[in-house]
């Protein structure tokens, strides 16, 4: 496993006997248009109060708060002075907010308000309990790797991005399959016509890439999966691999074929069109409340934990 990338077995942001981390200002980050939001940023608000911490927001958020902050700033000012990014919202609020944290070493906290709650992984009621233990160093550091992806058209840059989950390369919701061609490390591997492909970070692995029958990668792992969606020969299936693989996926044909990186940023493909795909400079970083186990959070999510009489 490369320096940088670490899943932290115990409960302790106390890794070496030395006091936990002060974080002094806390930037928080809602999804603003969800009705459950605004109690929950009070709630988030008066913890960090009560811990004298200085409190910043995004407009979006600021709007949303019943709580004021101390500064209001767009999302890529917040990255640059946080000591720690607490989003209010679900999994897809997180990656969002992760993209721009993960560049300045920013760590995160999830209270999640969505339907999963992968990577959210705070109970809209554990507000309090549980952001205190984090704000005291009573969690768990966890580093997840991210995707840097580039397009590239007749060798210029169009199009750069990182990705926390996936960079997924697909057909129009109307059309034919696209036919594309797959080098890693400057070795062809194959050409593959689909509906197109997935290339999926151990966090992504239980996203898209799962519904396209995908493997399950643990966040410790140092990987990459690389997932056909609906091929047309059986026989193209998942590879993983590793993290310090580079990927170009060229579009050979296709009408409609676009690129997106967690669903937020994309472009429209044109034939000739290279996807470069490689691991991120600086991973994503995590911060679990007590009791939290990944394979715990994956049997209560997927309900591995159901029995049928």
């Amino acid at each position: 496993m490369p320096p940088g990338m670490s899943l932290d077995p115990v409960i302790s942001c106390d890794l070496m006997g030395l006091m936990p981390p002060a974080f002094k200002t806390v930037a928080v980050v809602g999804k603003s248009d969800a009705p459950a939001v605004p109690p929950v940023l009070a709630q988030v608000v008066a913890v960090l109060r009560s811990r004298a911490v200085r409190v910043l927001m995004d407009p979006p958020t600021a709007d949303a708060s019943p709580a004021e902050a101390d500064g209001v700033m767009p999302l890529e000012q917040l990255a640059a002075q946080a000591d720690l990014a607490v989003v209010v919202g679900g999994d897809g609020t997180l990656l969002a907010c992760a993209r721009g944290m993960a560049a300045h070493g920013v760590p995160l906290v999830g209270i999640n308000l969505g339907r999963l709650g992968f990577l959210a992984d705070i109970a809209a009621d554990q507000v309090s309990a549980s952001l205190a233990a984090v704000l005291d160093g009573v969690c768990a550091r966890e580093e997840r790797l991210m995707l840097a992806g580039r397009l590239r058209r007749q060798g210029e840059e169009v199009l750069a991005s990182h990705a926390m989950n996936d960079i997924v390369l697909s057909r129009a919701a109307i059309g034919t399959m696209i036919e594309f061609a797959v080098h890693i490390d400057g070795e062809f591997i194959y050409s593959l016509r689909a509906d197109g492909i997935i290339a999926a970070t151990p966090t992504g692995s239980t996203a898209y890439a799962l519904s396209a029958g995908g493997p399950i990668l643990h966040p410790g792992l140092s990987a990459i999966a690389l997932v056909p969606i609906s091929p047309h020969t059986l026989s193209n299936r998942p590879i993983a691999l590793q993290s310090t693989s580079r990927i170009d996926i060229q579009l050979i044909r296709g009408q409609g074929a676009r690129v997106n990186f967690d669903s937020h940023a994309n472009e429209a493909l044109e034939p000739g069109d290279v996807v470069g795909i490689a691991c991120a400079a600086k991973p994503a970083v995590l911060l679990h409340p007590p009791g939290y186990r990944y394979f715990s959070m994956l049997r209560g999510k997927l309900r591995w934990n159901e029995r049928h009489s």
